[in-house]
């Protein structure tokens, strides 16, 4: 069993894999007072549970919804959403990964508050407790999340389960066979472990200028400037912090209070809504929404290493300096390999300039000309036929000239050819990156764990759900209907001008900023636009008990006389790919079916 190897491992203490973050050891096996007495050896353990950080950044799991197919048979995600998600088949689980982070943890904080982190002074040492102490409670309230998120729901008996609850290292004498704790006991864990974090970590890592700066809980202990900046200064940038701690906390909440889970979670939507709130005053509110948020990736000279942090991203990877992304997204005239097809679905997701979604009658949508006036995300995450990328025209029609658009039967796009939708992936990819193998340039990418904008659409959604558009009762200075005129005039609605230079109002919000379903729907549909290729629309879907079902649709264009060169073209919606989930049961993930073979206690969800 993997955790009885983990157990094993750690009770030798045969820690030697991170050679780049420990001194070499004369010997394998090491007792545990080496591990008191050189901090480098105890603090492996921690870096042992940030190695399973479970952040994907790069678009996967979308290709397993209605927003998007891959070009190619075959793999985890497309095997899953054409018919074979199983409990012992689960590209989605969290099981391992995160159960042995929290082992990690667990372990840690046994071990931490006996370690020589800083024998020569006593208040360096307790800052160094408390910044280590702090990131390992946040650091097991984001694995419990995401195994919640996977692993989280109804068994037969009518009961809303999470996963066993464990805040204490297991070893070889523990009783493996438990039971899963109840949903709801496993958020209220979540939330005290991120209340711990925040309380011991600093919103940002920053160095101080002068001792009158530092905490006064550590100017009693004698702290001084270089001592605190040793700890909690720049040089720890990238660790988990008091504000990630609470953006965790928002998105428990928002989980906890969505409708999938509500009914025995034990949070409200009001709830909620507070505590996503409270992680928002962390970052300013409105006044530190970034106005470039929605387009970080492409945001070249914030990319690169020494550039200012963006107020968009809470926490992210490191920089990478590669083309990995553009290599497999790109269309083939780019030297790509097209992977990622957007869908129809999601195309029409985008509304019109005017706000209206396309199938308002007063939206001005033309079928048989698309893309013409609508929401400039639309261009900004898709590339569409006719459109000029990278100095080169995209075209995506069977029938013309070009190889980017050829192969929508499926026969062809079985070797990855071209687009099966009509579309490609933009979001996310540089368009100064050259894929041809004889260039093959490379360039400097972020990839964020949390934005910020995904926690004010948790709040827009859960303020909206409990209070309506327009009402304020955390007093937090915003109300729904803020956010998303916020989020919809950064991505150029209600800012942009007509052919004539006259300004385009978001009607269409205007018209419903009092209207709470309405609104409700809209929230949806923007988070949907905002977060796509992220790979959080599955989850979506799941907890708001939408039908994971959707076939994807994409879009035809041909000539309507093919013998003529100047023929005009044709649009038409075209059935891509079924979904072949069960809606009846799907909406919870299993319980991986190799442990509730093994253990006795374990609850299987129900269906599965």
């Amino acid at each position: 069993m993997k955790k009885k190897n983990i157990i094993l491992l750690i009770g030798l203490l045969t820690i030697c894999s991170c050679q780049d973050m420990f001194e070499p050891a004369d010997e394998n096996n090491r007792s545990e007072d080496a591990m008191y007495e050189e901090s480098k050896y105890a603090h492996g353990l921690q870096i042992y549970a940030y190695s399973r950080l479970p952040y994907i950044t790069t678009t996967q799991t979308d290709v397993a919804t209605d927003d998007a197919v891959i070009n190619q048979t075959g793999g985890n995600y497309w095997n899953m959403a054409t018919g074979t998600w199983a409990a012992d088949n689960n590209p989605m689980s969290q099981w391992d990964n995160c159960k042995d982070g929290i082992q990690y943890v667990n372990l840690f904080l046994s071990k931490v508050d006996k370690v020589k982190w800083a024998p020569s002074a006593a208040s360096k040492q307790q800052m160094f407790i408390d910044r280590l102490k702090g990131e390992s409670f946040g650091l097991r309230a984001l694995f419990y999340y995401y195994l919640l998120q996977a692993h989280g729901g109804y068994a037969d008996d009518g009961q809303l389960y999470g996963v066993p609850l464990l805040t204490v290292a297991e070893d070889g004498s523990s009783d493996f066979n438990q039971a899963r704790a109840s949903f709801a006991d496993c958020v209220k864990q979540c939330f005290a472990d991120c209340d711990s974090a925040a309380a011991l970590l600093p919103s940002n890592y920053e160095d101080v200028s002068s001792n009158d700066e530092i905490p006064a809980k550590y100017q009693a202990l004698g702290a001084e400037k270089s001592g605190y900046n040793l700890v909690f200064g720049a040089r720890s940038n990238g660790l988990l912090s008091a504000k990630v701690a609470e953006a965790i906390k928002a998105q428990v909440a928002l989980l906890a209070a969505s409708p999938a889970f509500r009914e025995q979670s034990g949070v409200t939507s009001a709830e909620a809504a507070t505590i996503c709130a409270k992680a928002l005053k962390r970052i300013g509110g409105l006044e530190g929404f970034d106005p470039s948020g929605n387009t970080w990736y492409r945001n070249k000279s914030k990319l690169d290493p020494g550039a200012s942090e963006m107020p968009e991203i809470l926490w992210r990877q490191n920089r990478s300096n590669d083309n990995n992304q553009e290599k497999e997204n790109f269309p083939p005239t780019l030297y790509g390999s097209g992977r990622v097809n957007p869908s129809q679905n999601l195309v029409d997701a985008f509304p019109m300039a005017n706000g209206r979604p396309i199938s308002d009658p007063l939206s001005g949508y033309d079928p048989q000309n698309p893309y013409a006036n609508r929401d400039p995300r639309l261009s900004n995450n898709i590339i569409y036929h006719g459109m000029y990328y990278s100095n080169v025209v995209v075209s995506t029609g069977v029938d013309l000239p070009d190889a980017d658009g050829k192969m929508l039967d499926n026969l062809n796009y079985q070797n990855g050819l071209s687009t099966r939708t009509g579309y490609y992936l933009k979001k996310l990819l540089r368009d100064d990156v050259n894929a041809d193998p004889s260039k093959d340039n490379k360039k400097y990418h972020l990839y964020p764990r949390i934005r910020s904008t995904e926690i004010f659409l948790a709040y827009a959604e859960m303020a909206n759900d409990a209070w309506g558009p327009v009402s304020d009762p955390t007093g937090v200075g915003f109300t729904a209907y803020d956010v998303i005129k916020a989020i919809r005039e950064r991505g150029g609605l209600g800012t942009a001008m007509d052919a004539s230079g006259n300004l385009i109002p978001d009607v269409y919000l205007e018209e419903i900023k009092s209207d709470k379903e309405k609104m409700a729907q809209l929230i949806r549909n923007e988070r949907r636009i905002e977060l796509c290729f992220e790979n959080k629309r599955f989850w979506d879907l799941r907890r708001w008990k939408m039908p994971l079902d959707e076939s994807v649709k994409g879009m035809q264009i041909e000539k309507i006389d093919p013998d003529k060169a100047d023929s005009p073209l044709k649009y038409t919606v075209i059935e891509v790919e079924d979904r072949k989930y069960d809606n009846s049961y799907q909406m919870y993930g299993p319980i991986p079916k190799g442990e509730v073979l093994k253990w006795s206690n374990l609850k299987q969800n129900k269906g599965w």
